[in-house]
């Protein structure tokens, strides 16, 4: 009930916003025991962002990616500390890779015309997942540990106003799954 609680901005869709806000929360020099990376887009139409990456992709696990890097010192410094990146079981329904089995970072980015908005969604999931088990591979013996979770069954929101169908499948799955 004693918490001092602080709103800052911060635009995962810009890469200057999330270095604008590393640069000031640690201006205030406080301790970060906990990051928590859950913000997302889904089912969004192409477009891009200032940065010139697919939007979807940049807020749904770049900017978050870079925010990490950004705030590691405090991390460290911060030990023992975490961070939680909430990613999705739609992960399991993708792939990054070429035929060859190399990275294909085309499939990261796509152009307008390659883009599939669940794909876009699946595939920045899919990339919070493997980020996080190398930044718990990189930072635990730090004191930081990082896990990714799925938050469990969907919980019902209006994530899905981007397209009709999406909205029709939310409302069909509404009766399945958590409240606010």
């Amino acid at each position: 009930h004693k918490a001092k609680v602080e709103a800052m901005t911060l635009d995962l869709a810009s890469l200057q916003s999330v270095q604008h806000f590393a640069e000031a929360f640690k201006s205030k020099n406080l301790p970060l025991h906990i990051l928590i990376c859950n913000a997302a887009v889904f089912g969004a139409p192409w477009s891009l962002t200032e940065d010139g990456l697919e939007s979807t992709f940049q807020v749904n696990h770049l900017g978050h990616f870079y925010l990490v890097q950004l705030l590691e010192d405090v991390l460290r410094q911060s030990s023992p500390a975490r961070v939680v990146v909430v990613s999705s079981e739609s992960h399991r329904f993708t792939e990054i890779k070429d035929s060859s089995g190399k990275l294909d970072f085309s499939l990261l980015s796509p152009s307008k015309k390659e883009y599939w908005a669940m794909l876009a969604y699946n595939r920045s999931k899919l990339c919070n997942i493997l980020f996080s088990n190398e930044l718990n591979r990189r930072l635990s013996p730090h004191g930081v540990t990082s896990n990714s979770v799925h938050p469990g069954n969907m919980i019902y929101s209006s994530i899905h106003h981007n397209w009709w169908v999406y909205t029709v499948l939310f409302t069909l799955a509404r009766p399945f799954t958590k409240s606010m």
